[in-house]
């Protein structure tokens, strides 16, 4: 029988009585100071956030990432879950890791490798493993060069879907399809629509949406072609009110998830 943790469940439940849920990414090495960047989480959570994501940087490590968690988790209701960079971006004081696994990378470090290394720390830490099958899309960002990642083309929405299939039947729990950080910087915006829609019309498990999603258009188009999760990081990240862009997208989550759930 699979374990199903906690946290899991809690996202499975929300999804069903939501229809559409909202993460947060607090990356510290992003923020200027490590209390700024717990201060954002708490807007985040204050206004409406699911889930608080930290990490995603390999520099989101150590001493940095503990201060970071421990200060969220003194200020927030919502779950703290890792979103790691490497093996070494870990800490016991969250509740929960994306254990990802990067499903178009050309080397298999960050296939299996890293995964291998990894696993006994998170079983030892007491952190939940979330299992993800993890597809990056051009442009990629840093993590498609940090990752070699055989980046899916945009307008190659069958291969995105079919590398998401392939994750769920490796076991993954959860999908996500990512372009990058600030894909707009390389001219390209979130995942493109008609690729959402494949990938959800090809899986089961949740479907997470990331990368790129900065409007309420954006995150009207993600959620209307099949998102069941929006990751949220730069838009909160580069507010001047983050309480209250997380109040206006948690809206927008919500009046879309809500049509699903009376359907």
């Amino acid at each position: 029988m699979v374990k199903v943790g906690k946290i899991e469940k809690r996202i499975y439940e929300k999804l069903e009585e939501k229809g559409a849920l909202m993460f947060m990414l607090i990356d510290p090495v992003d923020y200027k100071t490590p209390d700024l960047a717990i201060k954002t989480a708490k807007e985040a959570d204050e206004g409406g956030a699911d889930v608080i994501l930290v990490g995603g940087s390999i520099g989101a490590q150590g001493e940095l990432l503990d201060y970071v968690i421990k200060g969220i988790k003194e200020t927030v209701s919502s779950p703290v879950v890792l979103f790691p960079g490497n093996i070494a971006s870990l800490s016991k004081y969250a509740d929960a890791v994306y254990f990802m696994s990067l499903l178009n990378a050309r080397t298999p470090y960050w296939i299996t490798h890293a995964q291998m290394l990894s696993a006994p720390l998170v079983k030892q830490m007491g952190i939940e493993p979330l299992p993800v099958g993890y597809v990056v899309v051009s442009p990629g960002g840093t993590v498609g060069w940090v990752g070699d990642v055989n980046l899916v083309p945009r307008e190659k929405s069958k291969i995105a879907a079919a590398l998401a299939l392939a994750g769920e039947y490796l076991g993954n729990r959860f999908v996500i399809t990512d372009v990058g950080s600030n894909p707009q910087l390389q001219g390209h915006g979130p995942v493109p629509p008609e690729m959402i829609r494949a990938v959800k019309s090809t899986i089961t498990v949740p479907y997470i949406v990331a990368g790129g999603i900065r409007t309420e258009d954006d995150l009207r188009t993600t959620i209307k072609a099949g998102a069941d999760i929006v990751q949220i990081g730069t838009a909160i990240e580069q507010s001047s009110a983050a309480k209250k862009q997380a109040q206006l997208f948690s809206r927008i989550v919500k009046e879309e998830g809500m049509k699903r759930v009376k359907k």
